[in-house]
């Protein structure tokens, strides 16, 4: 199988920052990992080619630093890092980035299956998966949390709200899947050493034959309006001693702070 992830570096969750001109997440000097749920898309790409035979590809768009995370996908044991990165690209909504991702793997050719995490922690909006998969006009199935391939066809079990389903498709597909499918692995230090002597092709705008005019704030019709980090509550008053009491009191604060 010729297996492609989609993968996004992102900044660690604890160290989020906000630049309050552009409204977009400040990068710079700010600790990096792979999307969470990235990792499990590659630990999923890993298993299917472990079992039926090919390779895994991981791809990402990004800054230069963003080869690192392609280096931690290798140190998992993927077969191919390629780095989408160019000043044009700066600013991507949902929308701009899954078109430059799709260019990217129109420029890889041939693929059985392309995987992506359900989502990235820092955008959560699931949707450059999907957006990805119609600009290629192939089928999808999110939420996946098993996948079994036979042939030229894939059978997914989805995770839903309140119950699974299970879906059965062809081949060429793109999957999205959820951190309940597996438990990703450790690099081992004979992968890890390997990943760092391993050169990373950097591909721009022009290697893919992307329109310019499609990629970064020119392709992105989002508008944000205003980004903010919502502000730290402190710690209210601590009710103590009688169950009957406490209600009491706590239905008294209520209603003075006109609550109820």
């Amino acid at each position: 199988m010729n297996i492609i992830v989609s993968i996004k570096q992102v900044p660690d969750t604890t160290e989020v920052r906000i630049d309050p001109v552009t409204n977009t997440l400040v990068r710079e000097g700010v600790p990096s990992i792979i999307n969470p749920f990235d990792e499990n898309a590659i630990e999923c790409g890993l298993q299917l080619v472990e079992k039926h035979g090919g390779k895994v590809t991981v791809i990402t768009m990004g800054p230069p630093q963003a080869q690192q995370a392609l280096k931690d996908a290798l140190a998992m044991g993927a077969d191919e890092a390629i780095l989408v990165s160019d000043r044009a690209f700066a600013g991507s909504d949902t929308l701009a980035t899954s078109y430059t991702l799709a260019q990217t793997i129109k420029k890889l050719g041939e693929y059985d299956l392309i995987i992506c995490g359900k989502q990235a922690f820092d955008g959560d909006t699931a949707q450059v998966g999907p957006g990805l998969a119609e600009h290629l006009g192939i089928p999808q199935v999110t939420y996946a949390i098993d996948i079994e391939v036979e042939g030229k066809k894939a059978r997914v079990k989805r995770l839903l709200s309140d119950r699974f389903e299970v879906v059965e498709t062809r081949l060429p597909c793109l999957i999205t899947v959820v951190k309940q499918m597996n438990e990703p692995r450790h690099a081992s230090l004979k992968n890890v050493m390997k990943a760092r002597k391993k050169e990373i092709p950097t591909w721009t705008a022009a290697d893919i034959e992307a329109d310019e005019s499609r990629c970064g704030l020119n392709g992105s019709p989002t508008n944000v309006v205003k980004v903010f980090a919502p502000q730290r509550h402190t710690q209210g008053e601590r009710l103590e001693g009688d169950v009957n009491d406490v209600v009491e009191r706590l239905v008294k604060i209520l209603r003075e702070k006109q609550v109820v």
